[in-house]
């Protein structure tokens, strides 16, 4: 018997302020990184797991499942042995592009990379 988990978001923000949704999907050590793999096509979550490195499973499988129920992502498993499952970014994920190339811009012009 399948049970479905819920997630629970552990930001609560005091403020009411126009980013405050969009800092929430996107947030985190590990979402983005997700999020700009996911840029360049689908990818299995062994790849995933490979590309990012030191993200722990736990953590990459808690965010993915984060993404698709933001809407971010979409989760698509084939029937067939081995199961295999292929993450893609939805059309709303896909808008985020501009987002996060102006955060590398930004990144670039300002050397914060260590």
């Amino acid at each position: 018997m399948l049970t479905e988990e819920i997630i629970e978001k552990k930001i609560e923000p005091d403020c009411d302020c126009s980013i405050t949704g969009s800092i929430n999907i996107i947030s985190g050590k590990w979402k983005p990184f997700i999020i700009w793999t996911l840029l360049s096509g689908s990818r299995r979550f062994g790849e995933l797991h490979k590309v990012i490195h030191g993200i722990a499973l736990k953590v990459l499988s808690r965010h993915l499942k984060e993404l698709e129920a933001d809407g971010i992502i979409n989760r698509k498993v084939y029937a067939e042995v081995p199961p295999k499952v292929e993450y893609t970014l939805t059309e709303k994920g896909m808008s985020l592009n501009d987002v996060l190339q102006l955060l590398a811009e930004w990144d670039k012009k300002h050397k914060v990379t260590k």
